[in-house]
């Protein structure tokens, strides 16, 4: 039950992510950070199978950063939106990768965007939006509450919102969140939403290193031969 939803407020913008990893009726992981940055002004925000999502999100950052090196100037945001939903668009007639994204950006003369891409490479400038299934929840709350040129304190109070109808109304509801943004200053980590923490068990002790012994020969146990003496004593018994 993945959710991951953006917010462009004042000069800044805001990508919010669950942190579960789960397989099948497993949960692996629960602070795994689904929320990459591209560069120093980017963030990339990804849901989907966990190995298209890692291996496809890993693949557009070094990208970028290999155009960044080797012209000297990096892309803009809409120009690493719109590369990211090229590759997406080219892999889905051959090898498709399961993965809906958020791509958050801060450009010195355009100001912070944000961008809706989905599995099927359908690609959107949006002011708020959501993907997964958090996003039947999530969407009414920003139609709602959502305001265009919000503060930081106003958008981080309709993130706890979200997250709380989340964790309401949707069943197996992720119990973790990160929330990272991006603005002037650049990309980082803003908070987190944790209810549970990964508990990590007590290191098991190491085994007694156990002797292997060479298996005894096999002796065979026989009866002496009587001597000669004990012959002749028991033919004078007889």
């Amino acid at each position: 039950m993945e959710c991951l939803f953006g917010i462009q407020g004042d000069k800044f913008t805001i990508i919010v992510a669950d942190t579960s990893q789960v397989q099948s009726i497993v949960v692996q992981k629960t602070e795994e950070d689904k929320i990459m940055l591209l560069d120093s002004h980017k963030l990339l925000g990804t849901i989907g199978e966990n190995g298209d999502r890692v291996q496809f999100s890993e693949y557009i950052q070094k990208n970028i950063l290999l155009y960044q090196f080797r012209n000297g100037i990096p892309l803009s945001t809409a120009a690493a939106a719109n590369f990211t939903c090229g590759e997406l668009a080219h892999a889905l007639r051959k090898n498709p990768y399961y993965v809906n994204m958020m791509i958050a950006g801060y450009d010195p003369e355009e100001g912070p965007s944000l961008y809706y891409l989905d599995y099927i490479a359908t690609l959107h400038k949006v002011k708020s939006g959501a993907l997964g299934y958090g996003a039947y929840f999530v969407l009414s709350l920003m139609d709602k509450y959502y305001s265009k040129n919000m503060s930081l304190d106003a958008a981080l109070d309709l993130v706890d919102k979200c997250i709380a109808e989340l964790k309401t109304r949707l069943m197996g509801a992720p119990p973790n969140f990160v929330i990272k943004i991006v603005d002037e200053n650049g990309a980082r980590e803003l908070a987190w939403r944790k209810t549970v923490e990964d508990i990590n068990g007590p290191r098991p002790t190491p085994a007694t290193p156990i002797e292997v012994k060479s298996p005894p020969r096999h002796i065979s146990f026989r009866s002496p031969s009587p001597s000669s003496k004990e012959r002749k004593g028991k033919g004078r018994q007889k």
